[in-house]
């Protein structure tokens, strides 16, 4: 009879996460692995399977976490508009530039990963696409509220929000001054939405 597991699986799993997220899929070993989770390799990968396999458990419930994130600040933020600007402000939300510097877990994922694994570019094209859908709502929204031209096609402006949100993300990682990077972000901001 086995026995039943002794460890927080949510809590291994942000613990794997932050490892892959601070160094990377290929720079993360399985010692890594096994020190950040307090797990033995027989713990681990019966639990997660191998390495790979982690990683996109890892993954995948991170672009869920975020994917809720996203959803409760788009549709509880009382206007649209200003949702839409936070969207695009949040890469540089920290004023000491230490998550811009991070980046997002995803992004980098893609960066590193796509174009040699189907598993990371099928997740990719799911995050960003169910990002579009939420951030194409909330353009609807503005629309409704008079703050959005009524003739902006919504899932093409919100693919143009999420390509300059993703661009400050990857602006971030170069380690580009806190400073300059805001700036940038509020140009783009005041370039796609308008002050009302």
């Amino acid at each position: 009879m086995a026995r039943p597991r002794q460890f927080d699986e949510e809590q291994v799993l942000r613990a794997v996460r932050d490892q892959f997220w601070d160094a990377g899929y290929a720079a993360t070993s399985l010692e890594d692995l096994m020190r950040v989770s307090g797990l033995g390799k027989g713990s681990l990968y019966g639990a997660f399977g191998d390495k790979h396999q982690l990683f996109l458990r890892a993954l995948r419930s991170y672009t869920d976490t975020s994917g809720g994130y996203l959803r409760e600040m788009l549709t509880s933020t009382p206007r649209a508009l200003d949702a839409l600007r936070a969207f695009v402000m949040a890469p540089v939300s920290d004023p000491g530039g230490a998550a811009a510097r991070r980046g997002c877990l995803m992004a980098n994922s893609t960066c590193e990963l796509a174009t040699t694994d189907a598993d990371v570019l099928a997740e990719a094209r799911r995050t960003y696409e169910s990002t579009t859908a939420l951030v194409a709502e909330c353009v609807v929204r503005a629309q409704d509220e008079g703050d959005m031209p009524s003739d902006a096609d919504p899932v093409e402006t919100a693919r143009a929000l999420l390509a300059a949100q993703q661009g400050l993300v990857f602006m971030g990682r170069t380690g580009l001054d806190i400073d300059k990077l805001t700036a940038t972000a509020r140009a783009l901001a005041a370039q796609f939405l308008p002050e009302a």
